[in-house]
């Protein structure tokens, strides 16, 4: 049967229902329970927030869905600064993932943020679920962190090809990312309850953002 699949602007009557989403989609996923629904909540009303980047999906009219954008910036060594962005959290719920959803949102906003004026995406995120959609290695495009260091969690596409002409950029991503784990925990308190359990996605999340590409 034919799905009926709608991509649209997140508004303000969604917020509750894709803070849900997120927390069922993050729930123990990377550390027992999980803070991103937390983040959704308090990076909205961020400066550095990109509302006409803030999406949603629906299947069937019901939100399963979302991505959410911010804004960052690379410097290069001599100081000039480039505008660029980052998306996270980006989630689907459990039983729609794995079915191209997650992959359609993101081609889609790719294409908003292109038509935004945007060139470059940098990202922290597990390769596996990133590299199908032409995000590669930092290492590959000159792209580190203020410390020097390459991490192989952090990935960068070009949305238009060989704008970064590799001379050395660091990342800076934006403050509203520093959460507050004891606010966090406080807005989680206000929610269903859930089971915090350990489970093997944490360790594998562990590993990938502790490495470094050399």
């Amino acid at each position: 049967m034919n799905k009926m699949i709608k991509i649209r602007n997140e508004e303000e009557t969604d917020y509750e229902k894709v803070e849900e989403i997120t927390r069922k989609a993050f729930w123990n996923l990377y550390i027992p329970g999980c803070i991103e629904h937390y983040l959704v909540h308090v990076m909205r009303p961020h400066k550095d927030f990109l509302r006409e980047l803030d999406l949603v999906i629906e299947v069937d009219n019901q939100i399963i869905g979302n991505i959410m954008y911010t804004k960052t910036k690379l410097i290069d060594e001599s100081g000039e600064e480039k505008d660029t962005l980052t998306f996270g959290p980006v989630c689907i719920l459990p039983e729609y993932q794995r079915k191209g959803y997650g992959k359609k949102l993101m081609e889609y906003s790719f294409e908003q943020a292109g038509a935004l004026g945007y060139d470059v995406i940098v990202i922290f995120g597990n390769p596996n679920n990133y590299v199908s959609c032409g995000f590669k290695s930092c290492k590959k495009y000159n792209v580190c962190l203020e410390n020097g260091t390459y991490p192989a969690a952090m990935m960068v596409k070009e949305l238009k090809p060989d704008v970064l002409d590799g001379r050395k950029w660091v990342y800076y991503q934006s403050p509203v990312f520093e959460i507050d784990e004891q606010e966090a925990g406080r807005f989680d308190e206000g929610l269903e309850s859930l089971e915090k359990k350990h489970q093997p996605s944490q360790e594998e999340f562990y590993i990938h953002s502790h490495s470094i590409i050399q």
